[in-house]
């Protein structure tokens, strides 16, 4: 497709181009180019394509003009690994549907199913959910597929990362076999094409030119830092890093704002960028970043997606990314433009196993690098003091200033320095101008094995036992995928996560309520319900799980396996 490529080339009727040439779209883009003409005609699609390249567009616009508004039946299925997604991709099928009468439903854990059951009573022609609540209305009855036509995956790459497969697989083997399916990717594993091969008939293959786009032009550099010294740390990188703009990275919405907060009071101008902005608000943030009116933006994943702004020369990691290919996405927002781009990664010890998965799939070394000293700071704080003096000289108040100096020096007999240094003390604001000495670390004595103790629950957590384990191929992304999307979790919700054999042992909140609880009771993990249970740390036997709170800690004995005959399947074929 060429420049000159325009929505009404693409197929769609004359009524949907107003739409979203009123939602300010003048072009398509290049997913959208490709694959609207391909789902208008009824064929299946395979869409190679990184984040924030408009695919949601690209599927909900075919969607949105081939569905039928006078049935109440559910009759396209849109799967999301987040709720943060889902909520994203329901909310831009509602605006391209404006005005058609379509009802579109998100559902997702975390959400009473009280609303959700009701807008399936009512009637839904769009669900947009994740594979663990849809399975729940699958079982329940409450979600009607039988009358199905379009079936799209979003982000199928992370929703395998998240260990959602077995429950893609269900959801496909409750769909009629006659549909359209719809599969986009930001990359393409072994486990993505089977899927495919699988279920899609004949499918068309799409890919952009940003799919393709690589991490050369990105030096990639780590920093070890502990959680107490990550802002100090931070703020250390934006005095000593020479560049235009940046873009950190957290895990939660809350973190975004919480981090914002602290450095707008360290001074820095900065904004907040996550799922709850209204669009207006993100379009007008993402404006100021590239205008230069604020250099700094804090986001998540999900809010970042379709980010592209050229100035953005650093990319921090201030939470490392449970996913790698988050990674890749999150440093693709620097070096554009054939420019240079840097991404720095914050690591902590207990993170410092997930480098190497870093390294695995950018294809790039990720180099160590120090945390700023003082002296490094002070330097750049002293070269910033005499550059705003030479350009203060040219500022055309100049001379009216010099004559108020000269005056002051003659009625008082003071040297020109001594007011030059009055001035500075006065800008300063009776802040210190240089960063004291880091004071010396103590180091600890060196002590035996047998006396070390076992390692304590951090402090306000308490620890749940989930029954799957390293045999059923779980990894710690898993586990807070999938809990955080059917408890409701925040990513700063989960503290150590231990994946033994046959189990797995999660730090969760230790107040965390019993509805919370008990909508983690029926998670699934890889097909296999978690069974969630607090960890006392008993051995073998039957447990019998408390009413609501976990035991106290340090309250148990270390655990047994349990027997291969308490496996469950995941799932019964009815």
């Amino acid at each position: 497709m060429t420049e000159e490529t325009s929505f009404d080339d693409l197929g769609l009727d004359d009524s949907l181009v107003a739409v979203v040439r009123g939602l300010g779209y003048e072009t398509p883009s290049p997913i959208q180019a490709q694959a609207i003409p391909a789902l208008l005609k009824g064929g299946d699609v395979v869409g190679l394509a990184q984040t924030g390249t408009g695919k949601t567009a690209a599927f909900a616009l075919p969607m949105v003009q081939r569905l039928d508004p006078g049935s109440p039946r559910t009759q396209a299925l849109v799967l999301a690994p987040t709720r943060e997604l889902a909520l994203q991709v329901s909310e831009a099928i509602q605006s391209y549907s404006a005005g058609t009468g379509l009802k579109v439903l998100p559902v997702y854990g975390g959400q009473s199913y009280g609303a959700q059951l009701q807008g399936l009573k009512r009637g839904a022609q769009v669900v947009v959910g994740t594979p663990g609540r849809v399975i729940d209305h699958l079982d329940r009855g409450s979600l009607d597929l039988s009358h199905l036509e379009m079936l799209v995956l979003d982000e199928a790459d992370e929703m395998l990362n998240m260990g959602f497969a077995e429950d893609v697989e269900r959801i496909l083997a409750d769909t009629p076999e006659y549909k359209q399916v719809a599969l986009f990717s930001a990359t393409m594993p072994p486990g993505i094409r089977r899927l495919a091969k699988r279920y899609l008939h004949d499918p068309q293959d799409i890919s952009t030119p940003e799919a393709k786009r690589s991490t050369t032009s990105v030096r990639q550099r780590w920093m070890p830092v502990s959680h107490h010294n990550k802002l100090d740390a931070l703020t250390r990188v934006l005095e000593v890093e020479q560049g235009d703009a940046m873009l950190i990275f957290v895990r939660t919405k809350s973190a975004t704002e919480e981090l914002a907060e602290k450095l707008r009071s360290r001074g820095y101008t900065v904004a907040a960028l996550n799922g709850d902005l209204a669009q207006a608000q993100r379009e007008r943030t993402v404006g100021q970043l590239k205008s230069g009116a604020i250099d700094i933006v804090v986001a998540t994943d999900v809010a970042a997606r379709g980010l592209d702004v050229d100035r953005i020369t650093h990319v921090v990691n201030y939470d490392i990314p449970h996913d790698p290919e988050a990674y890749v996405h999150r440093i693709g927002r620097t070096g554009r433009a054939g420019r240079s781009g840097d991404a720095i990664v914050f690591v902590t010890p207990r993170e410092r196993r997930m480098l190497e998965s870093l390294e695995r799939v950018s294809g790039r070394p990720v180099e160590q690098m120090p945390v700023p000293t003082p002296d490094e700071v002070n330097a750049r704080r002293a070269d910033r003091f005499a550059s705003s003096i030479t350009n203060a000289m040219g500022d055309p108040q100049f001379s009216v200033y010099r004559g108020l100096v000269e005056q002051y020096a003659q009625e008082h007999d003071v040297d020109m320095t001594d007011i030059a240094a009055a001035l500075a003390v006065m800008g300063q604001d009776d802040k210190e101008f240089f960063l004291r000495p880091d004071p010396p670390q103590e180091k600890r004595a060196p002590r035996e094995r047998s006396e070390r103790a076992p390692r304590p629950t951090s402090d306000g957590m308490a620890s749940y036992r989930l029954a799957v384990g390293k045999r059923h191929k779980i990894r710690p992304a898993m586990v807070v995928g999938a809990l955080a999307n059917e408890g409701g979790l925040k990513r700063s919700d989960f503290g150590k996560i231990t994946i033994g054999l046959e189990h797995t042992i999660v730090e969760l909140p230790a107040d965390l309520p019993d509805a919370v609880f008990d909508q983690l009771a029926g998670t699934r993990i890889s097909g296999r319900k978690i069974d969630i249970q607090p960890d006392a740390g008993r051995p073998g036997g039957d447990r019998k799980r408390p009413p609501s709170k976990p035991y106290a800690k340090g309250a148990g004995k270390p655990y047994s396996k349990p027997d291969a005959k308490d496996k469950k399947p995941r799932h019964k074929k009815g």
